[in-house]
């Protein structure tokens, strides 16, 4: 690999990992905006820092620091920071697999915590401003009403609700919707892991040319 194609590779790295550090930033900005108009509340209190918002911030968070990384790295042919990248890269995909098997095998305990989980927050419903805020949001999205239908709501349906008795519970329309969407959240789920491979690949490329390019000039 010449010169040339080095700082080719040295661009495709940084305009890649510049691209996913915008992106960074507006699900950063995104979640922010979220924390602060706390639009969709707090659906499971024994979690109360599950928000739409916290994920969305810690998401772009992750996503802007690996990004730098990959950035300097590749532009200032930083062998310190090529690496961190990568090993950054490994980690969360490491953590991916880990995630997606302890969600494999332990689906059908929580399928229980989270039907728990919502049975409480309807109970909380009238008095907590947060999980009503949070249902109306889910009610009014999904088109459904409780969790597997009306006759959850003990004191009547809100105005969330549809209007229609036959509605689906919520709790069933989103395992619809997943289940219905599954190819495409796989193939989503595979370019992620594609991607990140890639950079991990570009990274080390870059790393180990950085280390020949110095041995030919004799640095």
């Amino acid at each position: 690999m010449g010169m040339s194609s080095l700082k080719l590779l040295k661009y495709v790295l940084f305009f890649f990992n510049l691209l996913f550090w915008i992106c960074g930033c507006c699900l950063l900005g995104f979640g922010i905006y979220l924390l602060i108009h706390n639009n969709f509340g707090v659906l499971f209190h024994n979690l109360p820092s599950l928000t739409l918002g916290n994920v969305f911030i810690i998401v772009g968070s992750i996503i802007m620091v690996v990004a730098f990384l990959g950035c300097m790295g590749s532009i200032k042919e930083n062998k310190c920071l090529l690496m961190s990248f990568f090993i950054l890269l490994l980690i969360i995909l490491l953590a991916e697999v880990i995630l997606a098997i302890l969600l494999f095998v332990y689906e059908q305990k929580l399928n229980e915590y989270v039907a728990q989980g919502l049975t409480d927050s309807i109970d909380r419903y009238h008095s907590d401003n947060s999980t009503k805020a949070a249902w109306d949001s889910i009610q009014s999205f999904l088109q459904c009403c409780g969790i597997n239908g009306t006759r959850d709501w003990t004191s009547g349906p809100p105005a969330s609700c549809p209007s229609d008795p036959k509605v689906e519970g919520c709790y069933a329309k989103a395992k619809l919707w997943f289940h219905s969407n599954f190819l495409y959240i796989g193939i989503i789920t595979i370019c992620v892991c594609v991607i990140e491979v890639l950079g991990m690949s570009f990274a080390l490329t870059l790393n180990c040319q950085i280390d020949k390019t110095s041995q030919s000039l004799g640095l």
